[in-house]
């Protein structure tokens, strides 16, 4: 989400935008509304997508109302070629442009004032920036290749679908349902039933626990069920489905530095406020057995036969999807890129290796590929998810490569 809001805000959209984006998407993808579905029941899958966007438009409304040092902040760095939100201590932030090529901006995306920038001399720790910089979003050139025919286009999309996001959510749905496993059998059922009267106790502790522990919006819905089956209420639950997947310590630490301080705090009040007045409509408004945990997830039992064979079937694929897609990242970070690590050679002589910090999924993968294509020289970039590598052929600026990865929020450094 984050590469993306800073393209976005790298476009014109205002930090309220962004804002909004960063709060609405990981609950309103049709991943998370079709697990909460399956996994919790209608009504959560109606009520946490609706939350989450109402909770967005009143995030953005805060930033856009209370914010605005921030924003101005961006625009003068955009027009001044300085680092926005820069912590470094600096005052003086000139630039001379004849020494550095600069990025190369698509005629028609760039809004006024959004230019490219080089990185500030006095950011000396290779820490994500807020420079308004790094890869432009020009769609003419399509990452990682076009597809032109139909067939092509669908064969991506199934690849996508069945591949890619079985690697990028797989991963964090298995540690949810581990997770979840360990609190059905560790936690005994009277600590939360104890506490079940008190609700927003409940959502108290769950923002205690959901802030800095990073959860996928696919992972948390496991971890959700398994404690409403200890006790917890469906309130306190939809605080943990909203609060873990867009407020953690890495998250918090990367808008805090894109977007600037008081962005970050409106944004997380937002959500705190906005997760908390949903948990309490769920828990005083709405009948409480539309949420109820089924009687099977509650009593911890297996109940095989209660198994049809068409579910079978869907649990065999699961598990196949899930299994391919760890042989592959695992096959993938085993497997000698003999185009670029040889040691020796033509091809080899000409690839420059960077170590790219902060990537966790294949949207990260894609953006910082968009940001390396787009910088003067380059001919070629392949970057290697499982290993946080970015390999890439051409004659360029070194430097100037670095700022435009670290301006999506990533880290890079040479190797």
């Amino acid at each position: 989400m984050i590469p993306t809001s800073v393209g976005l805000r790298r476009e014109g959209a205002s930090h309220g935008a962004c804002t909004s984006f960063l709060i609405a998407t990981p609950q309103t993808g049709v991943d998370s509304i079709a697990a909460t579905y399956s996994l919790m029941g209608l009504p959560f899958a109606i009520v946490r997508p609706i939350a989450a966007l109402f909770t967005a438009m009143f995030g953005g409304w805060l930033v856009n109302r209370y914010a605005r040092e921030d924003e101005a902040i961006s625009a003068k760095a955009a027009q001044s070629h300085e680092h926005d939100h820069c912590e470094c201590g600096c005052e003086h932030h000139e630039h001379e442009h004849h020494h550095h090529h600069h990025h190369v901006v698509a005629p028609h995306s760039a809004p006024e004032g959004a230019t490219d920038v080089k990185p500030s001399d006095c950011n000396t720790t290779g820490a994500p920036s807020g420079a308004v910089g790094g890869a432009t979003s020009s769609t003419s050139e399509a990452v990682g290749g076009a597809y032109t025919t139909f067939w092509q286009k669908l064969l991506g999309a199934l690849d996508y679908g069945f591949v890619e996001m079985m690697q990028d959510v797989g991963k964090w749905l298995v540690i949810g349902l581990l997770i979840a496993a360990l609190i059905t059998v560790a936690v005994p059922n009277e600590w939360l039933a104890a506490l079940h009267e008190y609700k927003l106790l409940n959502m108290l502790i769950v923002l205690a626990v959901a802030i800095p522990m990073y959860v996928c919006a696919t992972g948390s819905i496991p971890i959700a069920v398994s404690l409403m089956a200890k006790g917890l209420t469906p309130g306190a639950a939809l605080v943990l489905l909203m609060a873990g997947p867009a407020v953690n310590s890495a998250s918090i630490l990367v808008i805090g530095k894109v977007f600037g301080r008081r962005t970050l705090s409106l944004y997380v009040l937002s959500i705190i406020i906005g997760a908390m007045l949903f948990g309490l409509g769920i828990d005083y408004l709405l009948p409480q057995d539309w949420f109820a945990v089924s009687s099977v997830v509650a009593g911890g039992t297996h109940c095989a036969e209660c198994l049809t064979n068409w579910d079978w079937f869907f649990v065999i694929v699961l598990v196949l999807l899930l299994v391919n897609a760890f042989a592959y990242e695992h096959l993938h970070q085993l497997a000698p890129h003999s185009d670029h690590e040889a040691g020796g050679g033509s091809i080899s002589s000409a690839v420059k290796t960077y170590k790219i910090k902060g990537m966790s999924c294949n949207h990260c993968k894609a953006s910082v590929e968009k940001a390396i294509r787009n910088q003067p020289g380059v001919t070629d970039v392949d970057v290697d998810l499982p290993k946080g590598m970015a390999h890439v052929s051409g004659a360029h600026d070194a430097e100037a490569l670095m700022a435009a990865v670290n301006a999506l929020g990533f880290e890079a450094s040479a190797v």
